[in-house]
């Protein structure tokens, strides 16, 4: 089962970016799940899954194109109940809880449906060192239907047009779904980006999300998924936007413009971990020249640059009876003059955006210099007279300077937390 338009991105982003697979890095230094959730509760996960290529002879034939998938984790949100999705901010144990999120053109009721835990969520249920066989794969579908992931969600009818004999709908909803919204590490790697947010920061992203998902809940309107002007990047950057993190990417635009600003997974990565390692804060005019920056302080949230940030390299399950694993993901970018592949190789080869404690370090001299060069109101108002029209730069100047002072102080706590972490 292999959809047209996936086809046609294939062929497209070849055109631009050139084919082939990659292999997915190992930095020497990566902090466990666990013990990054210990010291970020809450946190907003963004991986870039390569394409899904099943071994024929068993099941569905599921092949998918090399611009891949993406999805969204977030520790610390827990759905409100069974039934259909709604997400809420965990009252207990964050560090503990989270759910995986999936948007995919199947759902006719829904932008995205949602899958509880992490471990399920990208390992299913294999065990680490296991082998991915097919009783471990027809294991792990019984296991989601059990949590009644698709229970309320309808599929648009022509996805049924492929279902070969001796599948019901609702088995059909399960197969084709395994490797992309559930279980994802059985046929994909993932490039993922982490940004840890703060409660009040979940809580908006949280809100957003089931914004998304209110329209189709009661059947009178159906979520129709499109490649160019509203897929699953554009769930996740609109996500992250609420937080002042960057700017709202318009949803259902013009095509031609789309072309030319291309929503693809491994590009949105690296935006992402740009974003929130590269981010020029050390300037206060450079931050109130970006707008989404400037209004997430004057808001009391966090600067889109922040620790913690990191990158996580995962490939898809290696012992494979089920599928292949030599997989393609590629960039959308000019493959000569581009920019994605070494901004990519830096984040790889830089440990500040992988090893927590070059990151803990970077982001120390970073703050230590921003308070060596600080310079009172003052100063501003004189040396730049356009300033004095501003109302809210006082105040803006004021959250600025006590944010640098509020990360540098957690940075401590999160060092000493080290210490006992992974011992």
């Amino acid at each position: 089962m292999r959809t047209p338009w996936l086809c046609i991105f294939g062929l497209l982003l070849c055109g631009l970016a050139g084919c082939g697979t990659s292999t997915v890095p190992s930095p020497p230094a990566q902090l466990s799940d666990a013990d990054y959730a210990t010291i970020h509760p809450y946190y907003f996960e963004f991986c870039a899954l390569s394409e899904i290529e099943k071994k024929p002879g068993f099941g569905v034939d599921i092949r998918g194109g090399i611009g891949g998938h993406s999805t969204i984790y977030l520790n610390g949100a827990c759905l409100k109940g069974p039934g259909y999705p709604v997400l809420t901010v965990c009252q207990d144990n964050p560090a503990a809880n989270g759910v995986g999120l999936s948007i995919n053109e199947h759902f006719a009721n829904a932008n995205w449906v949602a899958i509880p835990g992490h471990d399920f969520f990208y390992d299913g249920d294999l065990k680490p060192g296991q082998r991915l066989t097919h009783a471990v794969y027809e294991e792990t579908k019984g296991h989601a239907k059990r949590l009644g992931i698709y229970d309320a969600i309808r599929f648009h009818k022509d996805v049924f047009d492929d279902m070969p004999p001796g599948f019901t709908p609702d088995q059909f909803k399960y197969e084709i779904s395994i490797g992309s919204d559930y279980a994802t590490g059985y046929a994909r790697d993932r490039y993922c980006a982490r940004v840890p947010v703060t409660a009040a920061e979940m809580a908006k992203i949280v809100a957003y999300l089931n914004s998304l998902n209110t329209p189709y809940r009661d059947g009178k309107a159906e979520y129709e998924w499109n490649l160019f002007t509203d897929n699953c990047i554009h769930v996740a950057h609109n996500a992250l936007a609420t937080i002042g993190f960057w700017p709202v990417w318009p949803t259902h635009g013009s095509l031609l413009l789309a072309l030319f600003d291309f929503p693809v997974p491994k590009n949105e990565f690296v935006n992402i971990m740009r974003r929130a390692n590269d981010m020029p804060i050390g300037d206060p005019l450079a931050v109130w020249n970006d707008r989404s920056a400037r209004h997430a302080l004057l808001e009391g949230m966090r600067l889109p640059r922040r620790p913690g940030a990191l990158a996580v390299f995962e490939p898809a399950v290696e012992d494979n009876a089920v599928y292949d694993t030599h997989l393609g993901l590629i960039f959308y970018d000019d493959p000569i003059l581009g920019s994605y592949r070494p901004w990519y190789r830096q984040i790889v080869n830089q440990p500040r955006y992988t090893d927590p404690q070059a990151d803990d370090q970077t982001f120390a001299e970073l703050y230590a210099r921003i308070e060596a060069d600080r310079k009172p109101l003052d100063w501003w108002l004189k040396h730049h007279p356009d300033l004095r029209e501003q109302a809210d730069f006082p105040l803006f100047y004021r959250r600025y300077y006590e944010q640098i002072g509020h990360e540098s102080a957690a940075l401590a706590s999160d060092h000493s937390q080290f210490a006992g972490i992974g011992g």
